[in-house]
């Protein structure tokens, strides 16, 4: 496997292997083996999976990034509301890119399976006229630990 370098600022959040770390300081890293990671604005925090799509990607980032019974509770959760959202959509495309996600997540692919519900996220942001986010605020370290176990529940209540 081949190194990869990130160089992150001060303040960003990162998670990996279901680990939440902030950096104090911009920082130049290194990961050298394999590794399960999210970093700045790929990182959901739990209150805004608020839409079918961001909870469908919620889910599947708990899949990628939790411990393994989060990881497999967060695929289950992907797939209820994959379903879910295929049953109530009308669009061809989202219907093709939730399959594909969910294949993939099913694949230990996660990270693609994020990417294409980014994706969803931003079609559904369309037909519902939300208006694209501003910069955020960068999530609390422990909120984002605690809350991956948390949101799994929300979103089995939802």
């Amino acid at each position: 496997m081949s190194n990869l370098v990130l160089e992150l600022r001060q303040g960003d959040m990162m998670v990996v292997n279901g680990a939440a770390i902030r950096f104090r300081t911009r920082s130049r890293i290194e990961l050298t083996a394999h590794a399960r990671f999210l970093f700045g604005r790929q990182i959901m925090p739990p209150n805004e999976a608020d839409s079918p799509a961001r909870r469908i990607y919620f889910a599947l980032q708990t899949a990628y990034i939790g411990d393994e019974q989060e990881r497999r509770a967060g695929l289950a959760d992907a797939a209820i509301l994959i379903e879910d959202f295929k049953a109530a959509t009308t669009s061809a495309s989202a219907v093709a890119l939730l399959d594909s996600a969910l294949a993939c997540a099913k694949g230990d692919k996660c990270y693609q399976a994020l990417r294409l519900a980014r994706r969803v996220v931003a079609h559904e942001d369309a037909v519902l006229g939300r208006k694209p986010e501003p910069a955020r605020p960068k999530p609390d370290a422990a909120t984002v630990a605690v809350d991956l176990g948390e949101q799994r529940k929300k979103v089995a209540r939802a």
